[in-house]
């Protein structure tokens, strides 16, 4: 009996259906027996047997579902053979053989007992006790019944005691049969069928509690037996499998799917993690789990899981539990300018952007290298994920290490508890921008060098490293040659660095974009407050004319700086009215170091300057068209091409007129 704690049928669900089978005498009984059930389970009599019981109790499973079958005999080891079902047989206890020898042996002394198998075992005790003499006979079928009856009655036997067959073969062939069953053994069996139900309910409705949570997961399960028949199997293993979630029930794993076979498991009893199996053509990370009950091997669990949803759920993570970083908006087509120069880096970013490679980005400070190692990333197949920044040269050594890559908990007074995630992995399967990279202190030059060559992060205080795709992108005004030279810069690093190279041109040696610049900064900050842009035309017009005149030590930064001075400086009553004159002393009079190169000079001065500054600048573009050839190796055709400019014009800028 199942202990009372255990969970009952729902009271709206139907009682359990118990359908009874059984000839003659025990249908009779099962007849009369029927109606004390009533309120417990609902009991269906058929006066059928063996192949047409099954049938009959077939259709009744298709109409609505049968929880236990109860039969008596050759009938009932019949049903169990031929039933997915649980059969509750009626059992002869030794009380009921009592009764029915006693009856027969106030009858005759000539005795006979014919039986199924196994149904009457005490018969040698009694037989010994009493002295009665008994022929005892057992049968597995019909046609053996008979021929055991007859043999009985050659033999002189008048009384045949028996099952409902036997007693009734005896009574056709003028013998006397007695019924062996009585009605306390057909009311357990009932009882039994009623426990059996209920039973049956409880774990019914444990498993489809079960399936309900397995149908949930996204990983792969599949449970078997202590003989590998597959118990459950759900929905997430079944697409993967190709099959429907019952289609493979009870049958055994490993002749179905060898590569998914647990007979190892069931075998050694030992558990076997993260195994890769290629199954139907898909990779799986597949894990065997044997499943003991009191200290019994009832069978054991595959679980598998899906390497690409592994992925997205880890770079979901990743993007969630990311510190907060500023991301990418800057695109190349926000560099702004026409000048060769620019030209020449707008087109080695987009060569840049479709490779996967490492770029080192050079270039005085205020030269816009972030807003180029942006623009890579949202020219790349990285667009849609991280981009992280990080200044090498604003953190402290020991706090940039903990930036950089983490930690775990407690690897330091003052760890947050359960670690930190680093910026390497915050970027994954996106971008990360080390700008000045050439501040970064040898010590960890090493590890960053690990991180380009292994792909992997190590957390503060960790032993497992962590995997990481992240496309790298390093920035420096610094030169690195000289500073591996002294010693300061790791020489392998600067070449896992430097694969992709990308120069950014300094302010003065595109003075051809400041018009353009003056004009789209100006409009940047008159709307950042909210000013209108025509007040203050003319004292950007002033400041276009006389930039050219500066060295621009801080390059585009400085540019951006200083018109918002102009700008904040302006008057915005009256300084809309500006002559061209009273723009250019105001812009002397709030910048004035655009004017400490020169006094303001005549026409014949200025056009002398102007053409000194024009020959100043042949001479560094010849420089650095000199460069690129060097490195060129003399090839002018590559040099042109890296330059962006024909071998003609190449030509005539090396031999001025």
């Amino acid at each position: 009996m199942l202990p009372d704690t255990l969970p009952r049928p729902h009271p709206t669900q139907a009682p359990p259906r118990i359908v009874a089978v059984g000839f003659r005498r025990i249908n009779k009984m099962l007849q009369a027996l029927a109606p004390e059930f009533a309120d417990r389970a609902a009991v269906e009599v058929l006066d059928v047997g063996f192949e047409e019981a099954v049938a009959r109790v077939r259709a009744l499973q298709a109409q609505r579902p049968v929880d236990v079958v109860v039969a008596a005999g050759s009938n009932g080891g019949y049903l169990r053979q031929h039933l997915d079902l649980p059969v509750v047989v009626v059992k002869v206890g030794g009380f009921d053989l009592m009764q029915a020898l006693a009856r027969a042996k106030r009858q005759s002394s000539r005795i006979g007992l014919v039986t199924y198998v196994g149904v009457a075992p005490d018969i040698h005790q009694f037989d010994d006790l009493f002295g009665l003499g008994v022929h005892q006979r057992s049968y597995r079928t019909e046609d053996e019944a008979q021929e055991a009856v007859r043999e009985l009655q050659q033999e002189g036997v008048d009384v045949i005691v028996g099952s409902g067959l036997s007693a009734d073969m005896a009574d056709q062939l003028g013998l006397t049969g007695i019924f062996l069953y009585s009605m306390d053994a057909v009311r357990e069996a009932l009882e039994d069928a009623v426990e059996v139900a209920r039973a049956s309910r409880i774990e019914l409705t444990k498993r489809e509690r079960l399936n309900t949570i397995l149908a949930q997961l996204s990983d792969g399960v599949i449970a078997v037996d202590a003989q590998e028949r597959i118990q459950t199997l759900n929905p997430t293993m079944a697409q993967w499998l190709g099959i429907s979630p019952t289609q493979w029930l009870g049958l055994k794993l490993s002749e179905v799917c060898p590569e998914l076979s647990l007979q190892a498991t069931l075998r050694l009893g030992t558990q076997e993690l993260e195994k890769i199996e290629r199954v139907k053509g898909k990779a799986l990370i597949v894990n065997r789990i044997p499943i003991v009950e009191q200290g019994v091997l009832t069978g054991a669990v595959l679980s598998g899981q899906d390497p690409i949803s592994i992925q997205r759920v880890d770079r979901h993570i990743r993007t969630r539990i990311q510190p907060n970083t500023v991301p990418a908006r800057y695109e190349l087509q926000q560099l702004l300018g026409h000048s060769t120069a620019l030209q020449r880096v707008q087109r080695m970013a987009l060569s840049c952007a479709r490779s996967q490679a490492t770029v080192l980005i050079l270039g005085e400070s205020g030269t816009g290298k972030e807003l180029v190692a942006q623009g890579i990333h949202m020219a790349s197949d990285r667009r849609e994920l991280p981009f992280v920044a990080v200044n090498c040269a604003a953190v402290s050594e020991t706090l940039l290490e903990s930036e950089l890559f983490g930690y775990e908990e407690g690897a330091f007074t003052g760890a947050r508890r359960g670690g930190k995630i680093g910026l390497f992995e915050a970027a994954h399967k996106g971008t990360i921008f080390l700008d000045e990279v050439g501040e970064m202190p040898l010590s960890l030059q090493s590890r960053l060098l690990r991180v380009l060559q292994e792909r992997e992060v190590l957390r503060v205080g960790a032993t497992e490293p962590t995997p990481v795709n992240v496309r790298v992108i390093a920035a420096t005004h610094r030169n690195l040659l000289r500073h591996v030279e002294e010693g300061s810069f790791r020489q392998d690093l600067f070449y896992r660095l430097n694969i992709l190279r990308i120069d950014m041109p300094p302010l003065r040696d595109r003075l051809d974009d400041l018009p353009e610049l003056v004009r789209a900064l100006h409009r940047k900050v008159c709307t950042r407050l909210d000013l209108d842009p025509a007040r203050t035309d003319a004292i950007a017009a002033a400041l276009i004319a006389q930039a050219p005149s500066y060295h621009w030590p801080g390059n585009v930064r400085e540019l951006e700086n200083l018109v918002e001075r102009l700008v904040a400086y302006a008057d915005p009553q009256t300084d809309d009215a500006l002559s061209a004159e009273a723009a250019r002393a105001f812009v002397r009079t709030v910048a004035p170091e655009l004017f400490t190169v020169d006094a303001p000079k005549a026409p014949s001065e200025a056009a002398e300057d102007a053409s000194s500054l024009k020959a100043h600048q042949a001479q560094r573009e010849r420089a650095e068209i000199q460069r690129v050839l060097d490195e060129c190796g003399g090839d002018r055709t590559l040099a042109s091409q890296r330059l962006g400019i024909s071998r003609t014009t190449l030509w005539r800028k090396l031999n001025p007129a």
